[in-house]
């Protein structure tokens, strides 16, 4: 009949409209592999980023985690490839204008690993180095470090650790001695801050404290470590 479909045996006719059919859609070409090709937009691609834009925002992320010394964004810089000369340019820049400030990044490491770690100058030190320092900025910012300073850190060090401090008074000292050392504390200073806290702890421990000879002790501390040092 006019106006409708022709049935078949097995229903109503749903064969695909034939090409040209006004309802019929165009299939996308395919590649190769079965895959369709997405149209060509036309766009032209991106030009490539100047290469010191890109190391400005690589600074400028790397600063907001925490302050950084030049020579540590001159080495994720040197990572991230970013060339000599572009990295060069970018840090002076950031000198001038006082973004990056090496000695007042030693100040305020020296101020806060003190406190925060009780950290002892020969410590900071190796960590300012570490971080690429120069040497008398370094200097200069453990100035503010002095001696009777870092003993009373390293006796409050001692008193602490002995409200937990289980043993021999023997086996305690050579603890807190090496302790002491480790946060980078000379051996006369952390020998003499060890016997006064023993000596204020109990009856025994004072009683060994009173034997130990600090003066005696510190030279052979400094003389094992002249020789444990290498030779240049």
């Amino acid at each position: 009949m006019a106006g409708r479909r022709a049935r078949t045996g097995r229903g109503w006719d749903a064969s695909p409209p034939r090409a040209g059919d006004a309802n019929s859609t165009p299939r996308p070409r395919r590649g190769r592999r079965g895959r369709a090709e997405e149209p060509d937009s036309g766009e032209a691609p991106a030009p490539p980023r100047d290469e010191a834009e890109v190391a400005r925002e690589i600074c400028l992320r790397q600063l907001a985690v925490r302050p950084r010394t030049r020579a540590e964004l001159a080495g994720v810089l040197a990572k991230r490839g970013i060339s000599e000369e572009v990295a060069a340019q970018v840090l002076d820049r950031y000198d001038e204008v006082g973004i990056i400030d090496d000695a007042a990044f030693a100040r305020a490491w020296v101020t806060s690993r003190h406190t925060g770690r009780g950290l002892a100058r020969r410590a900071l030190a190796n960590e300012l180095r570490q971080r690429g320092v120069d040497g008398d900025v370094a200097t200069e910012a453990l100035g503010e470090l002095d001696e009777e300073t870092e003993a009373e850190t390293a006796r409050a060090l001692v008193e602490r650790k002995l409200r937990s401090a289980r043993g021999e008074p023997d086996a305690v000292f050579r603890r807190l001695v090496g302790m002491l050392a480790r946060k980078g504390y000379p051996p006369g200073v952390a020998i003499r801050a060890v016997k006064d806290g023993l000596a204020a702890q109990s009856a025994e421990a004072a009683e060994f404290a009173e034997h130990i000879d600090a003066d005696a002790l510190a030279d052979a501390e400094n003389d094992l470590d002249r020789d444990s040092r290498p030779l240049d």
